[in-house]
């Protein structure tokens, strides 16, 4: 098989499934080592990137995966439906980079981190497809552990989560003190609505002249 014969298998191969692909699959499509193929595979992202394509192929871990430019995502929406946008709050961002940093994690450890709970953060995260279950703890109750997905490594456009930035122990201390400041904030607003509720009990007791 020529080069350019495996470059057309390559590309084939990755457009037909429309997500990642395990190198080991593809180098068993052009019947070639994995080292081989992970050559030819960056030799075929450079020429996209040489050419100025509308597509690329991006790495994620032991995968590989066809996928749009980004750029480009203006006029795709012209024909086809824009998706629901996943909107990530600071308490999101805040869960998400806890189990991006020390995964495999519990929900425990996560709230040991925060200070607060973090049922709701965490599901939402599963449901945006950021998140997953990854197994078990072997410890009594046997929690569950979470991880980050392939969509968490294309969405911040890092090939694994060694390429993670650094994070630094001061910045864990700011995701506990951010997490108290929002519950003593939670706690005074239930605070002031319980007292508005109570007046408003005593204004209707007035009224009916009791």
């Amino acid at each position: 098989m020529s080069i350019e014969k495996m470059y057309a298998v390559i590309e084939a191969v990755l457009f037909t499934m429309g997500e990642s692909v395990e190198t080991a699959k593809l180098a068993a499509a052009i019947e070639q080592d994995v080292s081989t193929t992970v050559k030819l595979i960056h030799n075929l992202m450079d020429r996209y990137e040489a050419e100025d394509r509308g597509i690329k192929i991006i790495e994620l871990g032991d995968s590989f995966q066809l996928c749009t430019k980004p750029e480009t995502y203006e006029y795709l929406i012209k024909v086809a439906a824009q998706p629901k946008k996943q909107v990530l709050t600071d308490v999101l961002l805040e869960t998400l980079s806890i189990i991006a940093y020390k995964q495999p994690i519990t929900k425990q450890e996560i709230e040991g981190i925060r200070g607060v709970s973090c049922d709701h953060a965490v599901n939402k995260l599963v449901e945006y497809g950021l998140v997953d279950e990854v197994g078990r703890l072997d410890a009594p109750g046997r929690p569950i552990l979470f991880g980050t997905t392939e969509s968490f490594l294309r969405s911040f456009g890092v090939r694994n989560v060694d390429e993670l930035p650094v994070i630094s122990p001061d910045k864990v201390e700011d995701f506990r003190k951010e997490a108290e400041s929002e519950t003593e904030g939670a706690q005074k607003q239930e605070a002031s609505d319980e007292k508005e509720a109570a007046s408003g009990t005593e204004d209707d007791v007035i009224n009916l002249g009791i």
